[in-house]
């Protein structure tokens, strides 16, 4: 099938034989996500709908100084941690000991900072000021070094890259990556077990490193399945792009959903111009409106980008297109549940 061809080894950053690596050296560090449904969200939708809630993603750790089977368990709170995760534990001993620096505005940052923790290495995390409180938290709980930087993305790079040279810690990238996707793409391996029938994914896309991870996982699993992007359209460049066939990177964005901000890499550009079908593009107050959904009625708490899955699925734009009738069984990536409750509230109460 065409898919197949596609999807050859060295073609992308990462392949099924990476993916599959990443699942053997993290499985003992990670958490299998539950794969939730609701007869409610089901008729909402027309669909059967199937959410991986990697907003219940933990690492952990054997305690072997007890007894029993113990393990040590920190909430991350979304997939970040599988390829932080893959990514640090890939190290060999000589380059794990000199730290590694990233640079990210929330999720990647504590997952990095959680991976270091759980290997015994120091890590270095540059931060914008403007980053959520809770994420910030999270990097300081988990003994992350937080560097402050500005607001934009060449400020993060440039003191990444300052720190890079005085610590000689190992740059991370936040999704730019191939053990960022291999790890990411674990997910489809599980989600695919977990519910086989189902014949499309939707996913959130930012950088593109979870949606890159998880097509190619997919794609090489069952090539007749549909990969599709949810997108803030106050942060549309990955729609931009695919539509003008090369990256496009915006001058500013502005959306509630502040995981969705970043922008495709060399690396994942590719896989989403050759494997994502559509992008489907929504408005924030589709965001929240699907943010209380999940809270609601799946009864699990999310941040902005982990809702937007379910906003593209009650979009118009999915729900009166003929040519997507037969997504029937349709898997959601519920990527991440930290969320900062002042804006919470703030957010609910402007969708009244």
């Amino acid at each position: 099938m065409e898919e197949e061809s596609q999807i050859t080894k060295g073609k992308y950053a990462a392949d099924i034989s990476s993916i599959k690596e990443a699942h053997a050296r993290i499985k003992s560090l990670v958490h299998k996500t539950p794969l939730l449904s609701s007869s409610s969200l089901n008729a909402m939708s027309g669909r059967k709908l199937y959410f991986k809630c990697e907003c219940l993603q933990k690492g952990r750790k054997d305690d072997n100084t007890l007894p029993c089977v113990v393990y040590s368990v920190a909430i991350s709170g979304a997939f970040k941690f599988r390829g932080a995760c893959n990514a640090v534990f890939s190290l060999n001993d000589e380059d794990a000991s000199k730290g590694v620096v990233t640079h990210s505005s929330g999720n990647h940052a504590a997952a990095l900072a959680l991976a270091a923790k759980l290997r015994g290495i120091p890590s270095y995390i540059v931060i914008p000021k403007n980053a959520p409180t809770c994420k910030i938290e999270n990097v300081k709980r988990y003994g992350g070094q937080v560097v402050w930087s500005e607001a934009s993305v060449q400020s993060r790079e440039e003191i990444a890259n300052k720190v890079w040279q005085e610590s000689g810690a190992i740059f991370i990238h936040p999704y730019n990556d191939g053990r960022i996707l291999s790890g990411q793409g674990t997910i489809s391996l599980e989600i695919l077990e977990q519910a086989p029938q189902i014949d499309t994914l939707v996913v959130p896309i930012s950088g593109g490193g979870l949606i890159s991870g998880i097509a190619l996982a997919a794609k090489s699993i069952n090539p007749a399945i549909r990969i599709f992007a949810a997108e803030p359209k106050g942060a549309d460049d990955a729609a931009q792009s695919k539509a003008a066939g090369r990256i496009i990177r915006l001058p500013e964005t502005n959306t509630i959903a502040d995981g969705l901000r970043a922008f495709l890499g060399d690396f994942t550009w590719p896989v989403v111009r050759d494997l994502v079908e559509e992008i489907i593009t929504v408005e924030d107050s589709e965001i929240i409106k699907a943010m209380k959904l999940c809270f609601e009625i799946l009864k699990v708490v999310v941040e902005p980008s982990g809702a937007i899955g379910l906003a593209a699925v009650l979009s118009d734009t999915f729900q009166k297109n003929p040519a997507w009738k037969d997504c029937n069984h349709i898997g959601i990536v519920v990527s991440g549940g930290n969320v900062d409750l002042a804006m919470l509230w703030d957010s609910l109460n402007k969708g009244k």
